[in-house]
């Protein structure tokens, strides 16, 4: 039986494609493999002389399962991941024999001309260069052994995620051991970011979704007239989920388990033909690899079941549309979780201690975490009461929000266990309770023993936001460990240190702690009342990443240097006018060649049907002649709606400054197709269905 038959149980085969620590255990000489294990498992610095041995091993390993080339596995800043296949051949005396060298293993050297850089390298400088990430374990797919590596450039600056991501991981970690020493832990080597982030997607028939240029070019429809019946009955949630696209998700796992990644819950989400994929938490940098690889994953894997995958942010809309909720947390080398309250977290310092970093983070460095979630697909859905809105706040809970209202003077906090739940069944005992319910509304919320950033994008990589949250929290984890050190110092008890410590911190950052409506048009007055910045869109979030504070949040800890962030800001404004150009060219082109021909085809039809009405009564019905007025009205708007968007978008194509562009994106492009789209919506609802030229939402939906 194969590796991969569906009879095998997933913990026979889980990992069997990637070269794990106990395969390394089997293959590498006992003090190779040992220097190898300290640097996955603790972070140590490796040692080139044993990447000859590794490699080699390696090779043997991949060549055994069948493969033939390798790749260094990157992540540019397109948000997407690279890949460049070489075989394991070299010439020896005239012979072919395969070959894999510690040098090839630890570097390699693409061509990086056509990446974006924003700046960082002029255009004609083709270095880039990637480094092997030890941390981070090889995969087989295919014939091809994917090697996970950094890349940076010829000056040795940050061409990807991947690189400050590992940077924002060691400051972090460099600053929470600061305060569990102070709590009198010496055995913790280090803190590591934990993640898991939910994925959610749609599943559309791949023959339908061929049909429609906008889905091919954009991930989204740019036309589409809402359907009788969307997510209203709610029906679709949890629901029993559909034989073939179980079947994918069948496929999918067995795939994903093949490369060690944990996938662990399947289901249906709100909206018709959307469904999520959520793993267990991982160490943030491998976490990030492994969404990577399960997006990548699912587009190749859903056209084997008839489907296209969308990963985009709103593909239909009046639906909901999808994200990606990032579970984040901190651990200890020891395993403890340091965001868990414990039985009475009024008791547990040093909970509250990391508790309140995560409050100043998230406070004085909200705008850093904003940018975590930009782009022009998640604009469609933040704060549109599907997502949490753009301003960033924190939702503690009921319980937790009296520990920290105790410090300010607001309330007393009573000592509570934690608390139990009676449901009223007689068969079950009490059930432990949450210290929280859930917050959908809040953009980061505390679900239990981890906080929940909910404002990440179906489609995007979650190392920005990650990357955001660990340097901010750095931040905040150094201004609280240098000032206990300096009272610890001065001759301060220590829980006296803490005690004004949290008095001052909670105080400071109350305006942060939200547990209400996020939705209600009430609350953005009372965030700008608190100070909490709202940036509604894009544009507006990246026009602050060039404000000292910000660029702060990521200098101070060694996460990006200045000229960094700046190239950055750059990319991201560059790539959302470009989205948005290409989203207006196609939107032109369908409107032109389909929806304009069906239209004129339509109300020929209709005239010719009122001439020969009024040929053999004499007069028309008000019907007849209303629906063609109907007709001759949505088609001359759209036709004009299709001029001026035309108009704009060579305007765009004609502004070269970054910033300049994005915002006539945002301004006059978008609100353009919008009116397109409010033309084209109308005659779909009123037009023939057998005239309209593509498959309408109610075919996209809900056939599975």
């Amino acid at each position: 039986m194969s590796d991969s038959s569906p009879m095998r149980h997933e913990d026979e085969y889980f990992g069997c494609d990637v070269f794990t620590l106990d395969t390394m255990r089997r293959h590498l000489p006992h003090d190779v493999y040992e220097n190898l294990e300290q640097t996955v498992l603790n972070g140590t610095r490796l040692d080139p002389a044993i990447a000859g041995v590794v490699a080699n091993a390696m090779k043997d390993w991949a060549v055994a399962r069948g493969a033939t080339h390798y790749t260094h596995w990157f992540h540019p800043l397109t948000g997407l991941t690279a890949e460049k296949h070489d075989a394991f051949l070299q010439s020896v005396d005239g012979r072919m024999i395969s070959s894999f060298s510690g040098k090839t293993l630890l570097s390699g050297e693409p061509d990086a001309s056509s990446f974006p850089s924003g700046g960082l390298r002029s255009t004609f400088e083709a270095r880039g260069y990637t480094a092997w990430d030890p941390t981070s374990p090889v995969f087989l797919i295919g014939r091809t052994l994917h090697i996970p590596t950094m890349f940076y450039s010829y000056t040795g600056e940050a061409l990807d995620r991947k690189v400050p991501l590992l940077r924002s991981v060691s400051a972090v970690s460099r600053q929470a051991l600061r305060i569990l020493r102070l709590f009198g832990n010496d055995k913790a080597r280090y803190v590591t970011a934990q993640a898991g982030p939910e994925q959610e997607y749609f599943l559309v028939d791949k023959a339908l979704a061929a049909k429609r240029p906008d889905l091919i070019m954009t991930g989204r429809t740019l036309f589409g007239a809402t359907t009788p019946k969307g997510q209203e009955m709610e029906d679709h949630y949890f629901g029993a989920i559909p034989s073939r696209v179980l079947a994918f998700m069948e496929d999918l796992e067995r795939t994903l388990y093949r490369l060690g990644v944990p996938a662990q819950t399947r289901h249906n989400e709100v909206a018709p033909a959307q469904f999520e994929l959520a793993p267990m938490y991982e160490q943030v940098n491998i976490a990030t690899d492994h969404n990577m690889l399960v997006m990548n994953l699912m587009r190749h894997i859903a056209p084997r079941h008839g489907f296209m995958c969308l990963l985009h942010e709103k593909p239909f809309e009046g639906v909901n549309g999808s994200g990606k909720h990032n579970n984040w947390s901190l651990a200890d080398s020891e395993g403890n979780n340091l965001l868990k309250p414990g039985d009475t977290p009024q008791d547990n310092a040093q909970f509250l201690v990391f508790l309140a970093a995560v409050l100043r983070a998230v406070h004085k460095h909200g705008a850093a975490l904003r940018l975590g979630t930009i782009g022009a697909g998640n604009d469609h859905r933040l704060g549109a009461n599907e997502a949490p809105p753009a301003i960033i706040s924190v939702y503690l809970g009921d319980q937790l929000a009296e520990v920290v209202r105790s410090f300010t003077g607001d309330c007393s906090c009573t000592k509570k266990a934690r608390p139990t739940l009676n449901i009223g069944v007689d068969v079950l005992p009490p059930l432990p309770c949450d210290y929280s319910d859930r917050n959908r509304t809040s953009p980061f919320a505390f679900t239990g023993n981890k906080f929940e950033f909910r404002a990440v994008g179906s489609s995007q990589s979650i190392a920005p936001a990650n990357i955001a949250i660990n340097s901010a929290v750095a931040c905040a984890l150094e201004d609280i460990a240098d000032r206990l050190e300096a009272d610890v110092a001065a001759g301060k008890d220590l829980n006296s240190a803490v005690q004004s410590l949290l008095t001052n911190l909670f105080t400071e950052h109350a305006p942060i702690v939200f547990n209400g409506n996020g939705y209600t048009a009430e609350w953005p007055e009372e965030a700008a009342r608190r100070g909490l910045p709202n940036y509604a869109n894009t544009v507006d979030a990246l026009e602050h990443y060039s404000d000292a504070d910000v660029l702060a949040t990521f200098v101070r800890p060694g996460v990006l240097t200045e000229r960094e962030c700046l190239s950055r800001q750059e990319i991201l404004l560059e790539n959302y006018a470009k989205t948005i150009g290409i989203e207006a060219a196609t939107a032109s082109r369908m409107g032109r060649t389909l929806i304009m021909p069906a239209a004129l085809k339509a109300q020929s039809a209709a005239a010719e049907m009122v001439n020969r009405t009024r040929a053999a009564m004499g007069s028309v019905p008000a019907t007849e002649t209303g629906y063609l007025e109907l007709l001759a009205t949505a088609t001359d708007g759209f036709m004009q709606a299709l001029r001026i968007l035309d108009e704009k978008r060579i305007l765009l194509a004609e502004t070269p400054e970054a910033g300049q562009a994005a915002r006539l994106a945002r301004d006059e492009v978008l609100p353009a197709m919008n009116k397109c789209r409010a033309f084209a919506d109308e005659l779909e609802s009123v037009m023939a269905a057998s005239d309209w030229p593509m498959p309408c939402y109610a075919d996209l939906m809900w056939t599975h």
